[in-house]
């Protein structure tokens, strides 16, 4: 069955965990013991409805305050499609949150609060949409029970939004609006009767319809390799595989690949799942692969396609999201952790920094602090082998790590 993964995001009390909450309920994928709770907790809070972002806050502190703190990674399921849903912060303290839970999506909803309209978090949240290549982006309008279900309401806040799009980068960016009430379920699973000049889909409906295309299809071979394997088995002797996971492009036996960054060559003699035997590997798929030169092949290793290398750089220049309380600053030490591969960094120079407002960028006062976004340049003690994010979102992204705390300090995207 096909997998979306799907990144959410909105402001205080635009009703994200209740948005959540309802499509597990109106999907069947709540248990009952979750449902007797929500009505229980419902009741003890004077509602006269069920508070389904109960579903989804699971902190303590989310609950008390009604707003969305950590990432939370919720599973459903209907006949058509499995869905993951990180459901992610959208304060403004929070956007290294929101930047972890939507790395991986596919696609992302931004809620909006009819009453309010497109805000400043708004500009912020599409933005890191941007940032990340999101290819499908759903535009919820919610609460629209609060303003009659009122169709010019809804058409201004499209138009607005059109308007921030229209400063997008990404080209290849679909963007859609749905107007929904999350309290009431309308346009969420079922189409509205409170809304007929609202003439396209559901909300379940279009994620139903997208395609679950893995982010790697369309990009170029890469294969770092996590692991040599050695069965320690008399039957097995011979055999030297190379464990790993294929982000971008496919793979097939004979094809011929090269070894980063001895550069020496070879071909795929086979590609093992478990212990079935294929011909050829697609991208997502993590496989261990044999090649027909006995050549040196090591744990941080990138095998490539012969005629797909790519970059060998000793520095880059790339978008980053701090994610440290301690500033990032010039001279500073930290590990690159890119894929397999850990290598010693010196940061040489702090550039601009964007505003998450698609209204520019501003010179850097020479550090960046937590959650802001800059172009940084790092020097790196051996070379490492990437791509451009755009090009390929695995191969062209990194992590920062305090090589004193071990803290995850910072995500690059190399440019």
């Amino acid at each position: 069955m096909e997998v979306l993964k799907i990144a959410t995001a909105g402001s205080v009390d635009d009703g994200k965990s209740t948005l959540i909450g309802r499509l597990l309920y109106d999907t069947n994928s709540l248990t009952d013991d979750k449902i007797d709770a929500i009505r229980n907790n419902s009741e003890k809070k004077g509602y006269d409805y069920l508070d389904f972002s109960l579903a989804t806050d699971g902190l303590i502190a989310e609950r008390e305050q009604g707003i969305t703190i950590d990432v939370a990674h919720i599973y459903f399921s209907t006949a058509k499609k499995s869905y993951i849903i990180a459901d992610t912060p959208g304060h403004l303290e929070y956007t290294r949150n929101m930047v972890t839970g939507a790395s991986t999506s596919q696609a992302a909803i931004i809620l909006i609060d009819a009453r309010k309209g497109v805000i400043e978090q708004t500009y912020r949240h599409f933005f890191i949409n941007n940032l990340l290549r999101i290819k499908d982006v759903i535009v919820a309008v919610n609460k629209m029970d609060l303003v009659g279900y009122d169709q010019s309401v809804f058409e201004d806040i499209k138009r607005n939004f059109q308007a921030l799009n229209n400063s997008s980068s990404y080209a290849e960016q679909s963007v859609t609006y749905v107007p929904v009430s999350a309290l009431n379920g309308d346009n969420v699973v079922e189409r509205s009767t409170h809304m007929p000049w609202y003439e396209g889909s559901s909300l379940l409906e279009h994620l139903e319809g997208l395609q679950s295309v893995d982010v790697q299809e369309k990009a170029e071979f890469r294969f770092s390799v996590q692991t040599v394997i050695r069965p320690k088995k008399d039957e097995y002797h011979d055999f030297r595989g190379f464990a790993g996971k294929i982000k971008g492009g496919d793979l097939t036996v004979g094809d011929e690949v090269t070894v980063l960054p001895s550069f020496t060559t070879s071909k795929v003699e086979s590609i093992y799942f478990y212990d079935q035997s294929f011909e050829s590997a697609t991208s997502g798929t993590s496989v261990t692969l044999t090649l027909e030169d006995e050549i040196n092949v090591a744990r941080g290793d990138m095998l490539v396609k012969t005629n797909e290398l790519p970059m060998v750089q000793k520095e880059v220049t790339a978008t980053v999201c701090w994610m440290d309380k301690k500033q990032l600053v010039p001279g500073t030490r930290y590990i690159v952790q890119h894929n397999t591969n850990q290598v010693l960094s010196k940061i040489s120079e702090i550039g601009e920094v964007f505003a998450t407002d698609f209204s520019g960028h501003t010179k850097s006062s020479g550090t960046l602090g937590l959650n802001e976004i800059g172009e940084v340049k790092i020097k790196l003690s051996k070379p490492i082998f990437v791509d451009s994010y755009e090009s390929n979102k695995s191969n062209g992204a990194f992590i920062l790590i305090d090589e004193r705390t071990n803290t995850t300090a910072g995500v690059g995207f190399v440019k």
